[in-house]
């Protein structure tokens, strides 16, 4: 498709254990962080849907509705337990 990019996906905590790894890299139509989460979150059957994580966009933490660029390396975050 021609107006499909590439981003680096880098997954940690439950996002990492869903996926079986810990980056990889996807072309996806999405135009937005948070429709690649969507897409993902259908691929890999995550537990957490898109109001509970947050985004980090080239190590700058970032808007989920931002357009994706093409290029970038995205972090999803799930939310984190401290104790």
């Amino acid at each position: 498709m021609e107006n499909e990019k590439q981003v680096k996906v880098r997954y940690f905590a439950v996002l990492r254990e869903k996926s079986s790894q810990s980056e990889e890299v996807v072309t996806t139509a999405a135009t937005t962080y948070r429709e690649l989460f969507v897409e993902l979150q259908k691929n890999y059957n995550f537990p957490l849907d898109d109001t509970q994580i947050k985004v980090a966009v080239n190590d700058a933490f970032s808007d989920l509705d931002q357009a994706i660029q093409g290029g970038e390396e995205i972090i999803f975050i799930p939310p984190v337990a401290g104790g």
